[in-house]
């Protein structure tokens, strides 16, 4: 049996209009979608951070170690997921500071356009290193070619603005120890990653202090400051996370109290390119 419809010239106009209205509904959807893509912000999160605060390698691992109080004091800020409309900002603080600082850059789609910035970073005599280009975990960490490629697309991003001369320090989103790469490249990923940057030439860099602004809520400045601070307590070497991105005005805000505890407590500053152990 074959079953046939009519339509009038009103049931044919109705449903025109309502074609015509899923049409309007998934193109907006798809501008909704890429809009949101380019204006989101890409990079760690708190979850991301939970494991990956590292011991100190520098002054703990050594039996033979000069006591504390007279080994050389020595800070090193690194700051990840940049550069983003905060950096200027950043550097300003820096340059009137004097102190020189180390950035895990990105190359997503919601900070391609400050990339311009990294020259000026590197005129000011900062280090650049490499995080990731998308920093996108269920891409970066499904398998070890899957990684480098984001890393070798990451290097062409960043050749406008640094030439040939590409960095050799990189940190592992999520820090060398990170559990989150388990779940889309197996248990095994992140020592297979750490052996294969070794035989190709990079020194990846975690972290011993962190200031805790990846966190939701906004911490303010003054709390970002208190968190440095209590990391950097007891330790003679320490690498400081922070993160430059769109919402981290504050971190930005909280540097001159950051680099004042570290002069009045007789830290020097360096860049993770001089860095030779592994924190």
């Amino acid at each position: 049996m074959f079953f046939s419809f009519r339509f009038d010239k009103k049931a044919k106009k109705r449903l025109a209009v309502a074609g015509g209205a899923v049409f309007c509904g998934a193109l907006l959807l798809t501008v909704s979608m890429t809009v949101w893509q380019l204006n989101r912000t890409v990079g760690c999160s708190a979850a991301d951070l939970e494991t990956a605060l590292m011991p100190t390698a520098a002054a703990d691992s050594e039996t033979d170690a000069e006591p504390e109080d007279t080994q050389p004091k020595v800070a090193y800020l690194t700051f990840d997921d940049g550069p983003s409309k905060i950096t200027e900002q950043v550097l300003d603080q820096l340059k009137k500071e004097d102190v020189k600082a180390s950035f895990f850059v990105i190359a997503a789609p919601n900070n391609e356009n400050y990339l311009p910035v990294l020259t000026r970073t590197v005129a000011e005599g900062h280090c650049i290193a490499l995080h990731s280009c998308s920093h996108e975990y269920k891409d970066i960490y499904q398998s070890p070619e899957a990684y480098w490629a984001d890393i070798d697309a990451l290097k062409e991003k960043l050749k406008p603005y640094l030439g040939e001369n590409m960095p050799d320090r990189l940190r592992f989103p999520g820090g060398s120890t990170n559990t989150v790469s388990h779940k889309y490249g197996g248990d095994s990923i992140m020592k297979t990653l750490k052996a294969q940057a070794e035989e190709k030439g990079y020194h990846y860099v975690d972290w011993n202090a962190c200031a805790d602004d990846a966190v939701g809520g906004h911490p303010s400045a003054e709390t970002i400051a208190r968190n440095v601070i209590r990391d950097c307590k007891e330790q003679s070497t320490v690498v400081i996370l922070m993160h430059d991105t769109k919402n981290n005005k504050n971190t930005a805000e909280a540097l001159p109290t950051i680099i004042g505890w570290l002069k009045e407590n007789g830290y020097s500053f360096d860049t993770v390119d001089h860095l030779e152990k592994q924190i």
